[in-house]
């Protein structure tokens, strides 16, 4: 499959480098020659300098040849045009394209047949939207919903203190009293797909797949006290912030503020926002903070569009001992050391639209048996991957003790109509049930057959 990105931005970067390591054939797109010879240097791709929006640049790049164009530029005018021209030279093109604008949504799912677009998404929004999943049940590091939200995997961190720590997870039944599973552990920057003997460790972070209310109930077991979040304050005062601030406004028992530098922007939101206070300041400012009331605050979100203030940020909030931290990070996030630092729950808003691109493209590739739902976890060194099981479907009513599944693998849940079942060896899947696989070390999972020895 031919594949056009245009814009190498945070987005373009992270799925340039998630679609080149599955072996698609992409060529990247930019204005900028530098940034494309970056793109050289760390993927295996071509490139094409140029106005993404010009029919030369995409006749160059070969859009008449092209399947897929993802249009992920900075402008969302620019996204739109060069999805609109690039669909006039092959209208058999599928075309994706970002859009941040707030006034464009409405405007441009109206007219996506004029626009020639397939898809649409919004990687501030996605990210709003996991915040705000966060915010309302807090007590884990991230929570990623699968199979209509009735089942989820959730990262907590194992603490020195933990009831998990120095437990080997054959052990885990007496402690937690409810049904989990550990599909995934974090240890020193590597993902392992642990089994019986496994032991947790101080510093490990887990990946806990269980339904809703079995998660609530192993808070309660491991002495984790959550209580509903009564204020948040967001530091930074961009697009995040303004979709954060849109969807907690509605619950009136929050109390939400938003600190941000420029005063232009600060008029915007005040009269965008009305039940939102809205302060101009700049967020890294200590004193600011406290007399804006940071002690009392239950939750910080660190979105300032500068992630080495982000960092700075959540770092003096975590040492103010805040029940809950949110930090945005997009270029800082694969380093090695952010990993060890109290930064909270860490949001990468191009991470979180990206599993909904490869989702799409790895549909396009093969239609029976396409992953329904994709979350990217472990800091990207796992994909916890939901599929349907159906007549093509390899197995089928077979105990899971009798399958051999590749390495890397582990099959985390199986849906029956309303039942969820957390597997053992004798369970089994069987046409019209969803799975939930989780798969590690760069193992690539396009269809569900594909999990099999």
């Amino acid at each position: 499959m031919k594949i056009l990105i245009a814009g190498c931005g945070d987005v373009g970067k992270t799925l340039a480098k998630q679609l080149s390591a599955e072996g698609y054939d992409l060529t990247l797109m930019d204005a900028d020659p530098e940034v494309l010879e970056t793109g050289i240097a760390r993927y295996d791709v071509m490139t094409v300098q140029g106005n993404c929006g010009s029919m030369d640049t995409l006749r160059r790049a070969g859009v008449k040849k092209s399947n897929l164009l993802i249009a992920c530029t900075g402008s969302d005018e620019l996204n739109l045009l060069c999805c609109m021209t690039a669909h006039t030279m092959n209208p058999r093109l599928h075309t994706i394209a970002r859009i941040r604008d707030p006034e464009y949504l409405e405007q441009v799912y109206a007219m996506r047949d004029a626009f020639g677009i397939s898809m649409t998404f919004n990687p501030e929004q996605d990210a709003a939207t996991e915040m705000e999943r966060l915010i309302k049940y807090p007590g884990f590091l991230k929570r990623e919903s699968f199979l209509g939200g009735r089942v989820e995997i959730a990262e907590l961190r194992v603490d020195a203190d933990s009831r998990l720590c120095n437990v080997a997870l054959n052990h885990l039944s007496g402690i937690v009293k409810c049904q989990i599973l550990i599909c995934a552990v974090l240890r020193d920057g590597v993902a392992t797909i642990p089994d019986g003997n496994f032991i947790l460790e101080e510093g490990d972070r887990v990946f806990v797949t269980a339904s809703s209310d079995d998660l609530s109930m192993l808070l309660k077991s491991l002495g984790i006290v959550t209580h509903r979040v009564r204020r948040v304050m967001i530091a930074g005062g961009g697009t995040v912030a303004y979709y954060l601030a849109k969807g907690l406004k509605n619950n009136r028992s929050i109390e939400i503020e938003v600190i941000e530098k420029d005063a232009e922007r600060c008029r915007e939101l005040a009269e965008l926002l009305p039940r939102v206070k809205v302060i101009k300041g700049d967020a890294c400012d200590r004193a600011l903070l406290e007399s804006e009331g940071l002690s009392a605050t239950d939750t910080l979100v660190s979105t300032t569009g500068l992630d080495e203030l982000n960092v700075i940020t959540s770092l003096y909030g975590s040492g103010r001992k805040l029940s809950q931290i949110i930090t945005v990070l997009d270029r800082m996030e694969n380093i090695d050391f952010i990993a060890d630092l109290p930064l909270g729950s860490v949001i990468s808003p191009s991470k979180l639209c990206c599993n909904t691109i490869v989702r799409y493209v790895r549909a396009m590739q093969k239609q029976a048996g396409a992953a329904v739902t994709i979350h990217t976890i472990a800091d990207g060194r796992a994909e916890a991957i939901e599929f349907p099981v159906d007549l093509k479907t390899r197995f089928r009513n077979t105990p899971l003790k009798q399958i051999k599944l590749r390495s890397n693998i582990r099959l985390a849940c199986i849906a029956r109509g309303n039942e969820i079942i957390i597997p053992n060896g004798d369970s089994y899947f069987a046409e019209g049930d969803s799975v939930v696989v989780v798969v590690s070390g760069g193992t690539v999972v396009l269809n569900l057959n594909d999990i099999f020895d």
